[in-house]
């Protein structure tokens, strides 16, 4: 089932994505993460194994934005495994709408992240969306740089 929302002056779908969007995650990631885009064999796996949820934000036909986030029934946690919406689409609440209807769909209690501790604007939207830091990781990233672990509980 598709969601649609308005993001300023035009409708943006958000469906369910699949092999078939790989060009497209593939070319996302590399405009969103040029440290950290996944390689080619992980964005398949994303797109294609079971127990994933993955949504994608289109507009205009085109894939201005993409979540996935595995869910993990016997620790009754999902975890987002990337979020990223095209840098010139940011700010219109792609993002956010993104990661909502992913958490609406893996259903479970508790949701965690793991986001560059440099990264405030992420930072700033998980925290509107309730999520809080539990952990970080030390030189998670490439270059060094931790990473924050973020949650949030949908109290299920």
């Amino acid at each position: 089932m598709d969601t649609t929302f308005t993001g300023l002056e035009t409708a943006i779908a958000i469906r369910r994505a699949s092999w078939r969007d790989l060009a497209a995650v593939k070319e996302l990631e590399a405009a969103c993460f040029p440290q950290d885009a996944w390689p080619l064999l992980e964005v398949i796996a994303v797109l294609t194994l079971p127990g994933v949820v993955r949504l994608k934000a289109v507009e205009r036909g085109e894939v201005i934005g993409f979540v996935a986030g595995e869910v993990r029934r016997g620790e009754a946690t999902a975890w987002i495994a990337t979020i990223c919406v095209h840098p010139g689409q940011r700010g219109r609440g792609i993002g956010r709408a993104l990661l909502a209807e992913c958490e609406r769909r893996m259903k479970l209690p508790r949701v965690r992240l793991t986001v560059r501790a440099s990264n405030t604007a992420a930072i700033e939207m998980y925290q509107r969306a309730g999520y809080t830091e539990v952990g970080r990781w030390p030189r998670y990233y490439r270059g060094g740089e931790d990473g924050l672990v973020m949650e949030k509980s949908n109290g299920r």
